[in-house]
């Protein structure tokens, strides 16, 4: 995925002083952010098919041809990376519309406006993240 996503192009949300957490205008800040990254992983879907579609030569040279297939295999990838984070995105706008953005799935904190808008589709709390992680190493241990 490239740098210039539509979520890090954003102006931050400001929560003022006493707002309640996950109002309907934070609701709104992170539903937009979504949103456009959805649209742009989907305009990045549909480019890299016609730019397939376009591509698509034979080459008589094997080496070419290697080539080719080695770069299509890693576009084929990466799309299908950004498949299932469109999928998450939608889940993601599911639990907007559920009342359960926002919160923890573990244990049920609040994650943070920083936190979710530097990876809107949280669902642990940094301290339950970082947890999971240290499980997930010794596991592989």
């Amino acid at each position: 995925m490239t740098s210039d996503m539509p979520h890090k192009h954003f102006i931050p949300y400001s929560p003022q002083p006493g707002e309640e957490f996950m109002n309907s205008d934070q609701l709104a800040h992170f539903r937009g952010i979504l949103e456009a990254l959805k649209r742009q992983l989907m305009e990045d879907i549909e480019r890299t098919v016609h730019t397939m579609k376009d591509e698509a030569t034979v080459f008589a040279d094997p080496n070419d041809r290697a080539s080719q297939e080695t770069d299509i295999a890693i576009e084929l990838r990466n799309r299908d990376r950004e498949r299932k984070l469109i999928k998450k995105i939608e889940e993601t706008i599911d639990r907007i519309d559920s009342g359960d953005y926002g919160y923890c799935a573990a244990c049920g904190v609040e994650i943070g406006i920083k936190r979710l808008e530097a990876r809107p589709t949280a669902t642990l709390c940094i301290d339950c993240k970082t947890l999971e992680e240290v499980r997930e190493k010794q596991i592989a241990k």
